[in-house]
């Protein structure tokens, strides 16, 4: 009887084990328990500066990581934890619930890997982007353009226009070569810099993931290289050229080049080789490289709106130079656009 009762209790003890870690090698499991925790403000982190002081790279990069990888949820969430979808992907298993947050709906995105939540996400239905960017006759009509472009630019308005704009570079050549070597600089010194803060760098590199997931970019790649060209397109033009380069360049161009200043040393430091290995940052170099002279372009505009101001030609002429540097990044962002298309979906394979 003694030796059964141990056999029975061990048994029993064996099975709640199994279960236990049945339970927790579950991503459904974890996924639901972390979202409630998410709910509950159990996640995300405390926004205190002053908690940072004396800290560690590494335990400040353990924050950012929780920080952008937990954001807080919004307001008046509700999820649904009955109903989840499962979806592994190279970065781990995804889990995503339905969810409502006022009167916008759309999904609690939750990835987990190795049996531990890496991050929740709560994306509104189609991300930020508009309906009608996500139409098919949105990226025929862009595909339509661009190749028109391309046919023009060997001769007619476009060659032109082209030409103008080039020339406009020659008068202000030392002008633009600076604004090149500062920005660009920027850039490879935040790239070299995430040598030395792999683990920050790598924390920074999560958050423009995360960002471009929550945009909603990865909608136009269902659609093929012209999708995912449009979408990225539209995303770089409107909230990339125009909002935060060519809006801030009115001001006399000084706000263009420091919020491009910002830019350009973040992005090189979140998007180091230090943190992606190099056979996929060859490929994306040519993206960074294109993308980013449309941002220098009209960067350089401003600085020329500036000195036309200075030396007495008018607003008004500057402006017109401004305009001319706003179509030519135009056209990069629409190259840049495409071979990134190509790279995502190709290259990158």
């Amino acid at each position: 009887m003694r030796i059964r009762g141990v056999w029975m209790f061990w048994t029993a003890a064996f099975l709640l084990a199994s279960l236990g870690w049945a339970q927790a090698a579950d991503p459904v499991a974890l996924a639901r328990q972390a979202v409630e925790a998410w709910r509950a403000g159990e996640l995300t982190p405390k926004l205190d500066l002053r908690a940072l002081e004396g800290k560690s790279p590494e335990e400040v990069a353990d924050w950012l990581r929780k920080t952008f990888a937990f954001p807080p949820p919004p307001p008046g969430l509700e999820v649904n934890l009955d109903e989840p979808e499962v979806e592994e992907t190279p970065t781990g298993t995804q889990v995503r619930f339905p969810a409502v947050s006022g009167p916008d709906g759309g999904e609690v995105v939750v990835t987990v890997s190795d049996g531990q939540v890496q991050r929740i996400a709560w994306r509104p239905s189609g991300g930020l982007l508009p309906p009608w960017v996500k139409s098919d006759a949105a990226r025929l009509v862009f595909a339509a353009v661009s190749l028109l472009l391309l046919f023009h630019l060997f001769g007619g308005g476009v060659a032109r226009l082209w030409r103008s704009a080039w020339a406009l570079l020659g008068r202000y050549r030392k002008l633009y070569l600076f604004t090149n070597l500062l920005l660009y600089g920027l850039f490879v010194l935040g790239a070299a810099l995430a040598y030395g803060l792999p683990d920050l760098a790598r924390a920074m590199q999560e958050a423009v993931g995360g960002a471009i997931e929550t945009i909603g970019l990865d909608t136009g790649a269902q659609k093929g290289v012209s999708g995912l060209a449009w979408t990225i397109f539209y995303w770089n033009f409107t909230h990339g050229l125009l909002l935060t380069s060519f809006l801030p360049a009115f001001f006399l161009g000084v706000p263009a080049l420091l919020v491009n200043a910002a830019r350009y040393y973040v992005f090189g430091f979140a998007l180091s080789p230090a943190v992606i290995p190099w056979d996929v940052y060859v490929w994306h170099l040519p993206t960074l490289v294109i993308e980013l002279q449309a941002y220098i372009l009209v960067t350089f505009g401003g600085l020329v709106l500036l000195v036309e101001t200075l030396k007495g030609r008018g607003f008004r002429a500057g402006l017109q130079l401004l305009g001319l540097t706003l179509l030519l990044g135009t056209l990069f962002l629409i190259a840049g656009a495409w071979y990134e298309a190509f790279e995502l979906l190709y290259l990158l394979r």
